[in-house]
């Protein structure tokens, strides 16, 4: 009897031990959707009418779970420049190249040096984990001199690169495991990389060119340039195969002794519109009116699939869930014809400097921790995400890093704080539009495509967002008599920070 009341209590001296070196922090998972704008949501498109198109219940519920936050914006109005300020916590002038819109074989303007989610996660002593579209940029090595590295901003067709293996991606950036494209579905290379490596489709796959005779073999046209890719490229599976791959993270590291943070950048809803069939158990394809809305569909579905293996592992209750994209959602025939507001009640769609451009859905749940069912209206920004994770993890941001990110997590937690950021400071689309926003007051400032310096700014348009939230032209104040000392005010303001090199972060 005592030595089976011995082992009873070492048994659970040994459990207890083994609780107490457990990381009680949670787990962290980041979501960034590609070209998802607010209406896209229902519980956002809800706010302002009842007349849903498609339900998204998945990404609903996310925010019943938490808070969604009503007046988010993405750091641009396009991908790899918002996709930039995201990973680092710097608005896109801090870049070398502030208005890219980097191919799969560009150069990284992130320096070596430079903090990024994935390395921040990492120091923090979390496993780190990215899934899904990189898109900022990806160096391979030439086939005739693989010593030499090959770099080519544009994207074109080029025989002399080898894409079997990823020399500078992820990895570098802080990642222990990666699952990437690198330019996403729209470019080359067409192919999936598991830890740097190729990862064949099929056992018969085999590098060959992708072009639009390819395409045409599985009913869809390329985006941008034909380049090599995977002889078994579909983007009808794309979603399917990251899903699932990211499920089969959580349910290995779920209970690890260390928490994992995982930045998931899905191919939803990004063009070629290209639904699978069915998804975990669900018919997608041909069950909306667009295309377009299937694969909004999909991205719902995904994120399901996340939560109930995050339920199923017993770990739901201690994970930070993020929920942003990109920048605002994209205008399609049949999508417009079937009465779904892509952006909602705002002007404009991607690659626009209108609030439609670059307002998004930004939901945060942690059960527990952040009160259900919240809407905050204080204005925020994609870049907030480093800061506030940086928070969670206890981590301290020198004032050198994640410039522009601002630390939401007393917003989380609904308690005041002194520091309040007095502007927000958003770049525009492919037209060179930068935008500043204080109090309302929306300046939208050109900024001359011929200046390499970026210097050369000129203001083109003011609205009141506090009585036109539509940016109706009618009261576009840029000519305004009595308006010019708010124009004046607003330019000076964005100008200063900008050419001071200022942080605007509060950590």
């Amino acid at each position: 009897m005592k030595k089976i009341l011995t082992f009873l209590i070492l048994v659970c001296f040994v459990v207890n031990i083994d609780a107490q070196k457990k990381d009680k922090r949670p787990n962290v998972i980041v979501i960034l959707a590609d070209d998802i704008g607010v209406g896209d949501i229902s519980k956002y498109r809800r706010l302002h009418s009842n007349n849903i198109i498609l339900e998204t219940p998945s990404i609903d519920n996310l925010a019943k779970d938490g808070m969604m936050f009503t007046d988010a914006h993405s750091p641009a109005a396009l991908c790899a420049t918002s996709r930039y300020a995201i990973m680092t916590g710097n608005s896109n002038f801090r870049s070398t190249a502030p208005w890219g819109v980097w191919s799969g074989y560009a150069k990284s303007v992130i320096r070596k040096d430079q903090m990024t989610l994935g390395k921040l996660m990492k120091q923090a002593n979390y496993n780190t984990a990215f899934f899904g579209k990189w898109h900022l940029g990806t160096t391979f090595k030439t086939k005739d001199n693989p010593d030499q590295l090959y770099f080519d901003k544009n994207g074109k067709v080029d025989y002399n690169v080898d894409i079997s293996k990823i020399i500078i991606g992820p990895k570098q950036l802080g990642f222990d495991y990666s699952l990437s494209l690198p330019a996403g579905i729209q470019g080359p290379p067409y192919a999936f990389y598991e830890n740097h490596e190729w990862m064949k489709l099929k056992s018969d796959s085999k590098i060959q060119m992708i072009d639009n005779d390819f395409m045409k073999n599985i009913n869809l046209k390329l985006d941008k340039n034909p380049g090599y890719g995977d002889s078994n490229w579909n983007p009808h599976n794309v979603g399917g195969i990251l899903a699932t791959k990211a499920v089969n993270y959580i349910a290995k590291n779920a209970n690890k002794e260390k928490p994992f943070f995982m930045y998931y950048c899905s191919q939803a809803v990004h063009v070629p519109h290209a639904p699978i069939d069915k998804l975990d158990g669900k018919k997608i394809k041909g069950t909306t009116p667009s295309l377009h809305l299937d694969m909004v569909k999909e991205l719902d579905t995904q994120m399901g699939m996340l939560v109930a293996e995050l339920k199923k592992q017993g770990v739901y209750e201690n994970t930070v869930f993020i929920f942003t994209s990109d920048n605002g959602g994209l205008m399609k025939k049949n999508t417009i014809k079937s009465g779904h507001k892509v952006s909602d009640i705002y002007r404009g769609s991607k690659n626009k400097f209108h609030e439609g451009g670059h307002r998004v859905p930004f939901i945060v749940t942690w059960p527990n921790v952040v009160k259900k069912n919240q809407q905050s209206a204080k204005p925020i920004l994609g870049q907030d995400i480093m800061a506030t994770i940086a928070a969670i993890a206890n981590q301290k941001l020198s004032n050198d890093v994640a410039q522009d990110s601002y630390n939401l997590y007393t917003v989380l937690l609904n308690k005041e704080k002194k520091e309040q950021r007095s502007h927000l400071m958003i770049q525009g689309g492919s037209a060179h539009h930068v935008i500043i926003i204080e109090d309302g007051w929306k300046l939208v400032i050109k900024v001359d495509k011929k200046d390499k310096s970026n210097k050369t700014r000129t203001p083109v348009a003011l609205f009141d967002l506090n009585t036109n939230i539509s940016e109706n032209e009618k009261y576009n104040f840029i000519t305004s008599t009595k308006h010019q000392e708010k124009v004046k005010y607003l330019f000076a303001t964005y100008n200063k920070t900008r050419d001071s090199n200022a942080s605007t972060s509060v950590h």
